[in-house]
């Protein structure tokens, strides 16, 4: 479990700037949107390296999300930041509720059939508006339907392992 909770969960990026005092925009991936305001510290990936930055304030404005970063006090500070990828520690998220999983949890189980056949692992989902979509790679790239119970038999994050009722020629 501790492996999880030191992985790196996606939320947004930074997507504009807002104002000369350091503000920036953010595209948040959490619903509500402004719900990305909720973490702290952010990890940022600037130039293609990891760094730790404590949200000092933040809001709602219009349909965006603004922030104020520790650090970062004008114009130019934060136009360095743009594009950067926002991510927080899977720790930081807080405790699925009954039966609801991140998807975060999800990627890297390995994928069996009911009946012990190795399908490969979850590399990531898809939304497709219907329902989500697992991407297995194994020997072959999978696309299978999250329907629980109904394809999705079991998920045992402590094992590592989600079960399906799916045929392997698929």
């Amino acid at each position: 479990m501790a492996e999880r909770e030191d992985k790196r969960v996606a939320l947004g990026r930074v997507s504009g700037l807002f104002g000369v005092r350091g503000w920036v925009k953010v595209f948040s991936g959490t619903e509500p949107r402004e719900g990305i305001l909720d973490y702290s510290p952010w990890q940022l990936r600037v130039r293609g390296e990891w760094r730790s930055v404590k949200v000092e304030a933040g809001k709602r404005h219009g349909r965006n999300v603004v922030a104020k970063l520790a650090g970062v006090d004008d114009r130019d500070a934060a136009a360095a930041l743009l594009d950067a990828e926002i991510a927080v520690s899977r720790g930081q998220l807080p405790k699925a509720a009954g039966d609801e999983i991140y998807w975060t949890d999800l990627e890297g189980l390995a994928v069996r059939t009911e009946a012990g056949v190795e399908l490969g692992t979850v590399d990531h989902l898809l939304e497709t508006g219907a329902n989500d979509v697992l991407v297995v790679k194994g020997e072959r790239e999978r696309l299978i339907p999250f329907i629980r119970d109904q394809v999705v038999k079991q998920v045992d994050l402590d094992q590592g392992v989600l079960i399906v009722d799916w045929d392997p020629e698929f």
